[in-house]
């Protein structure tokens, strides 16, 4: 087992090759998200990716120094076998590094080195399995009227429940079945994950109470978190880091445009085909999705590395072959951990409180939108169920502007003044970005809440207005996401799962007062009031951009995080300068060695002839 400090060596640490296997763990090493490396540049630093500290959101914290110090303390406390369990073959002493498996230069188990055709295949892959997810979530709001009529409910927002519960399920989903890729690979748990999910759409279309469909998408979504959290982390898998940002721009576009066409298509189903349809459309692209999933190999390098360390040890009937993810720590303890820290921090830290408050409001308006636009194009303007989908057509075109335009958004944050200790733009540089798009997003609601109605405005003014909503929606959200990231390091992923929690939870409840808000206020006065709701968030983005540095260096967490980096560092070059002091020991060694013999040589050889010094010559024998 590393001690605590090579484990946060190698969880800070992001080189993008893997080492040869003649290279010491504490020179090299590979993390599961290489390839957003925060010392990556393109050619400079001001090319520098701006998103590289999502690196941490897309994989599950790993033990830091003093959880892990616990850990081992308990595992000496159980027996044997039950340690043995827990762990995996040989212990840190015996692992030599010759017998280390490592990923070659042209490695083709390597996911970097894989066919660019295929490697474009994954990211198609996991990207239309991940739109399938979220697009069940918000197909289901066009199909209310239907059963309403179905199950006799008078009461909109309890229908309305299946979406929140669908919300509640993804949020569950991505603190406990997401963080099982860290223990059995991301295929297996690809494979599993939409194959549940894809099942339990039956029910939902087979329904004959409105309790089982608000239960059972629950579970649906439980099972399809997995495909949401983890997906990110195969294009990073697979991506160089020249074309990471094309990558992920690539692979986002069809699930942040999941809300979008979930209505769009959704609406035309159920009224040409009824509501149950639009269960069975989710249920056959749902298999496809399995399908195409399956034919998915392994991305994840630890997983990888682990196998093909078992598989020398079995054919060279070798145990001392090893990789450095061969260590494992139990299930149940790596789902405490990110059942736990999550929350420690959503409650503890200040960062978090305003952000999560900032984020999760604009998430659950968002949401809110696929219950009021139905109320504000059918209802009132006679629109049909199928062409009110598209009145969502302007917040999809503003996604994909928010996304097509990350070389200006880039552009904005690199042209920020650079930290001196990391020499790369500071996380407040991304909150420049975050403003944007606070401001952007109350100015389409609003001016959606006032074109909206009544119905002599022409309709394409409020969905025009869609897209700087879209946008600012976009925005807030993924450059919010980097600014945790950035702020929280080896704790992204924790500060980051607490932020999808409230946000998920905002996004489940504000929904449920949409109906009842929208008739009573009017949609003109419940959407300024939502709008105004979002002018006052404003501050916050800009605040943390003027005075982010100080608010982060008070924060508990991050100081702790800090020191505990400043003395990894230190033992780090401590550990560096005595191995060249015994470099430099053993060269000096082996260079006495050499000439000894030959010095002996000559002394003798000059007493043999008769000739020279002889004590000399004894001296040196």
């Amino acid at each position: 087992m590393a001690d605590s400090s090579d484990q946060l060596d190698e969880k800070d640490s992001r080189a993008a090759p893997l080492p040869s296997k003649n290279t010491s763990n504490k020179e090299s090493h590979l993390s599961t998200s290489s390839s957003l490396s925060s010392t990556h540049s393109h050619g400079s630093d001001a090319d520098s990716d701006p998103l590289s500290p999502l690196e941490h959101a897309l994989t599950p914290d790993l033990e830091t120094p003093a959880e892990h110090a616990e850990h081992q303390l308990q595992l000496q406390r159980e027996p044997l076998s039950r340690a043995q369990t827990r762990t995996s073959v040989g212990s840190n002493a015996s692992r030599l590094p010759d017998f280390e498996v490592t990923f070659d230069p042209d490695d083709p188990e390597n996911p970097k080195n894989w066919p660019l055709w295929y490697r474009a295949w994954v990211i198609f892959a996991v990207s239309f399995a991940t739109w399938v997810i979220v697009l069940y979530s918000t197909s289901y709001t066009s199909t209310i009227p239907g059963l309403i009529n179905e199950y006799h409910e008078d009461n909109e927002s309890v229908v309305t429940l299946g979406l929140s519960t669908y919300l509640f399920g993804l949020a569950a989903g991505s603190l406990v079945l997401a963080p099982l890729s860290e223990l059995y690979g991301r295929r297996p748990v690809y494979i599993g994950a939409m194959c549940a999910f894809t099942l339990l759409v039956i029910p939902c279309a087979l329904a004959t109470s409105l309790a089982e469909i608000i239960v059972v998408r629950f579970f649906g979504a439980l099972f399809g978190a997995a495909m949401v959290s983890n997906s990110p982390g195969s294009v990073v898998d697979i991506a160089d880091q020249k074309y990471l940002a094309l990558c992920i721009s690539l692979w986002s576009i069809a699930p942040l445009n999941g809300p979008v066409t979930g209505p769009l298509i959704g609406g035309f189903v159920y009224q040409y085909l009824g509501w149950r349809w639009a269960n069975w459309l989710v249920l056959i692209v749902g298999g496809v999705a399995a399908v195409v999933v399956a034919s998915v190999k392994e991305t994840y390098a630890p997983t990888i590395l682990q196998r093909k360390a078992a598989r020398k040890r079995k054919e060279l009937d070798d145990d001392r072959w090893w990789s450095r993810y061969d260590q494992r720590i139990s299930t149940w303890h790596l789902l405490k951990l990110n059942l736990s820290r999550p929350f420690v921090l959503a409650w503890t830290e200040p960062i978090l409180w305003f952000f999560n408050i900032w984020i999760s409001v604009i998430y659950g308006i968002l949401y809110l939108c696929f219950v009021a636009y139905p109320i504000v194009f059918v209802e009132h303007r006679g629109w049909t169920p199928g062409l009110s989908g598209l009145a969502f057509i302007g917040i999809g075109i503003g996604t994909i502007f928010a996304i097509c335009l990350e070389p200006l958004w880039r552009h904005i944050i690199n042209s920020h003044g650079k930290d001196p200790e990391t020499g790369h733009a500071p996380p407040e540089a991304t909150a420049a970005v975050m403003s944007i798009g606070a401001i952007l997003t109350p100015i389409g609601q609003l001016v959606f809440s006032w074109t909206c109605l009544p119905v002599t405005i022409h309709w394409a003014i409020p969905i025009a207005f869609g897209i700087p909503f879209g946008m600012g929606n976009t925005m807030s959200f993924i450059y919010g996401q980097n600014y945790l990231a950035g702020s929280y390091g080896i704790y992204a992923a924790s500060a980051l799962a607490g932020n999808a929690v409230t946000r998920s939870f905002f996004g489940a409840t504000l929904p449920l007062a949409g109906p009842s808000m929208y008739r009573v206020l009017t949609p003109q006065w419940a959407g300024t009031l939502l709008g105004l709701l979002e002018v006052c968030l404003i501050p916050i983005p800009i605040v943390f951009y003027r005075y982010g540095a100080k608010i982060r260096a008070k924060s508990r967490v991050i100081r702790q995080m800090r020191e505990d980096q400043a003395k990894n560092e230190s033992k780090r070059a401590k550990q560096l300068a005595r191995q060249a002091r015994r470099a430099e020991r053993e060269g000096a060694t082996a260079a006495a060695a050499a000439a000894a013999p030959n010095s002996t040589s000559y002394e003798v050889d000059d007493v043999g002839r008769g000739g020279g010094h002889p004590e000399k010559a004894v001296d040196a024998v």
